[in-house]
């Protein structure tokens, strides 16, 4: 594909995902999150076995963090409710920190924005990078109107127990981890 078609392509969806992002983020007590019964164990394998760079390049797999509570945030560097979030997600990852638990932040971005973005808000997590096509995995998990922020938690097991469409507070956070992690 064409460098201009795929910017032209990518900033299509930055706008979608950032307005249904900004939408999502508000109080939404009236809709509920999409039934744990409706994310197919194939949606969560696609997610399991996604293999992609992180922001210096690397390859990594998502399977490394079998068996620990996984918390894969989707977002982006463009989108203002991500941005807004993310300072609580490396707050409650360090406060986990001696927890089986591993979050892995998964950007709808060019590694280049990703690593800026790093190195302002020192991110403690692994961020991987992927394009648009992340969306329609998202979708499979729940996010049917592909909008960012996304956040799903898989338990030990490799069974999805929350989504939230939506900018995810500190203490929301928290509580659905330590409610997963044994006593």
């Amino acid at each position: 594909m064409k460098r201009s078609l795929q910017l032209v392509l990518i900033a299509a969806v930055a706008g979608a995902a950032g307005v249904a992002g900004y939408l999502a983020s508000g109080d939404r007590r009236s809709a509920p999150p999409p039934a744990m019964e409706s994310v197919s164990a194939a949606a969560v394998d696609r997610l399991l076995n996604l293999r992609l760079p992180d922001e210096s390049g690397v390859e990594q797999a998502v399977a490394q963090w079998r068996g620990k509570v996984i918390v894969a945030n989707f977002w982006a560097t463009w989108c203002p409710p991500c941005r807004k979030e993310i300072p609580d997600f490396a707050a409650v990852s360090q406060a986990l920190a001696e927890h089986p638990v591993q979050f892995v932040g998964i950007s709808v971005d060019t590694a280049a924005k990703v690593r800026a973005f790093d190195e302002e808000f020192q991110v403690p997590y692994p961020l991987l990078i992927a394009g648009p096509e992340l969306l329609e995995l998202a979708a499979g998990l729940g996010n049917s109107a592909r909008a960012l922020p996304f956040t799903v938690i898989i338990d030990r097991e490799g069974k999805v127990r929350h989504t939230k469409l939506g900018t995810l507070h500190r203490d929301e956070l928290e509580r659905k981890i330590r409610a997963l992690l044994p006593s």
